[in-house]
């Protein structure tokens, strides 16, 4: 489905982006023609029947249509009206009616997929600046919002109250700025005061229903693309080589959701509310960045499956991931984070694992942060090459290079931090059992880990034999550090194999 984002993206960009103010004079046909270019550039075919009057170009009847993977079919977009206005000073309004129907269809593998939206905003108009080879584009509206109004599956109407869907944004300024010039570049920016989403379902044939609402404040977006010129194959892997690209943000200052669903019996529930948010995502033909972080987020579920309402909190969520996307002998980046600050449980879940209170019932954090080399062995929007993958036919690719800069875990009174940094042989595959021969250094710190187990004993959560091991595996791996009830372990793999703990030979 990444097509149909990345043109969908496309799509968004034309009608709903916003401006920059170079001193040129436009005319309407230059900027439909734009458009025109521009969407066909990225795999729509568009049509329309063009009429002038005076200085204003109507275009009715508009349809952009898409081509989707064979096995999600092809889409189509249409609405019935844009109009281009010059304004006599070298710009130009383009006017889309107050609202309007925006209809869809889907269809592939002997299934469709039919509905139409409600597109509606305050009737502003966006404002055209520059000359034919850099167009900005500038618009406010006090409220724009999407209703869904129809919905078919396989030709046959979907009740009404078995669908909702509506979106709401108020207070909405874009700004875009459109360069042609060989490859297609802009820079667009978005702020709204808000959005609001209410989404729902019933199984007209059954007991189920679910409903999605929730609120975000302070909404704020950046982003940057590349968009390339005279394609002939607009598929994604076509237009990454081409030099497709693009790097956005959206950040918000605070947001609030609830998830609900029944299905007969069963019940689910849960409410959640953050003081804010990131989420930045990249994409070139060589990688794919993902990084979303949360701040001060709680969360409070139930359910009939739930014995009592849970109410958990977290200071601080978050995830990254870089990977490479191009088939290569050569290494290529890749990272992966993951983060979890002072998440708390309530004292009622605390209470069966520990009810006389002898752990700490502090928050607990966990931190992971790796980065490394590898390569990619076949194209990832390649079907053929995914089922070859998928079926072990083909190797997916090789790691070549691990480097932890952070691991953080703490729970319970103990905790585990270090650092590593390995390279793997992937001509060996029988020192470590199948795994690419590693060969480098970690560092770990353990604080509190006897503590710990001396409170688990004592809890009857942990068997003196148990202890025992662990207490043997520590004192093989491990030298006491400075602190009270620390321990540091320095592993060492060479490349023919050896594995060495604090200059002791183990393997």
């Amino acid at each position: 489905m990444s097509v149909i984002f990345a043109r969908g993206g496309a799509a968004a960009a034309i009608l709903v982006v916003s401006a920059q103010g170079a001193l040129a004079d436009l005319s309407a046909q230059d900027v439909w023609g734009d458009w025109k270019a521009y969407l066909t550039s990225t795999g729509y075919t568009v049509s329309g029947t063009e009429a002038v009057s005076g200085s204003t170009l109507t275009i009715s009847d508009v349809s952009m249509a898409m081509p989707i993977p064979e096995e999600d079919g092809t889409g189509t977009i249409s609405f019935p009206e844009i109009q281009f206005i010059e304004n006599g000073d070298g710009t130009v309004n383009v006017l889309l009616p107050a609202e309007f129907p925006m209809g869809f269809e889907f269809s592939g593998d002997g299934e469709t997929f039919a509905g139409k939206l409600i597109y509606s905003h305050d009737g502003n108009p966006m404002k055209v600046a520059g000359d034919d080879e850099n167009m900005s584009y500038d618009y406010t509206s006090s409220k724009v919002s999407l209703t869904l109004d129809e919905l078919s599956a396989d030709g046959e109407a979907v009740p009404a109250e078995a669908a909702k869907v509506q979106v709401i944004m108020n207070d909405v300024v874009t700004k875009s700025t459109m360069k042609v010039a060989g490859a297609r570049s802009y820079d667009q920016t978005m702020t709204a005061s808000s959005l609001t989403y209410d989404m729902g379902f019933n199984d007209p044939e059954g007991e189920g229903n679910g409903s999605f609402k929730g609120a975000l404040q302070g909404l704020s977006f950046t982003g940057t693309g590349t968009v390339p010129d005279g394609l002939e194959s607009p598929d994604m892997a076509a237009l990454l080589e081409a030099g497709f690209a693009f790097d956005g943000t959206f950040t918000f200052t605070g947001g609030n959701g609830a998830i609900s669903g029944m299905d007969g019996s069963e019940s689910f529930a849960m409410e959640s509310n953050s003081q804010g948010g990131a989420f930045t995502v990249a994409m070139d033909k060589q990688h794919l960045t993902y990084d979303i972080s949360q701040v001060a987020t709680n969360v409070n579920i139930s359910g009939s499956e739930i014995p009592f309402p849970l109410a958990l909190s977290m200071a601080e969520t978050g995830f990254k991931l870089m990977m490479p996307l191009a088939k290569s002998e050569e290494e290529q980046d890749f990272a992966l984070g993951v983060t979890l600050r002072d998440f708390a449980v309530p004292e009622m879940l605390w209470g069966m694992v520990d009810p006389t209170g002898q752990l700490p019932h502090d928050p607990a954090t966990v931190i992971l942060d790796l980065a490394g080399k590898g390569k990619v062995l076949f194209d990832l929007f390649d079907p053929k090459a995914m089922e070859a993958v998928e079926k072990g036919e083909e190797q997916p690719g090789e790691l070549n290079a691990l480097t932890v800069k952070q691991l953080q875990v703490s729970a319970a009174g103990a905790e585990l931090t270090g650092t590593g940094d390995f390279t793997f042989n992937n001509e060996d595959l029988t020192s470590f059992d199948g795994m690419p021969a590693p060969a480098g250094v970690a560092n770990l710190k353990l604080v509190g880990a006897n503590t710990l187990i001396d409170k688990l004993i004592g809890m009857g959560l942990m068997s003196d034999s148990d202890a025992m091991g662990a207490r043997m595996m520590m004192g093989m791996l491990a030298v006491p550090g400075e602190g009270e009830d620390t321990l540091t372990s320095k592993i060492e793999i060479s490349e023919d194999g050896q594995i060495h703990a604090n200059g002791q030979r183990i393997k």
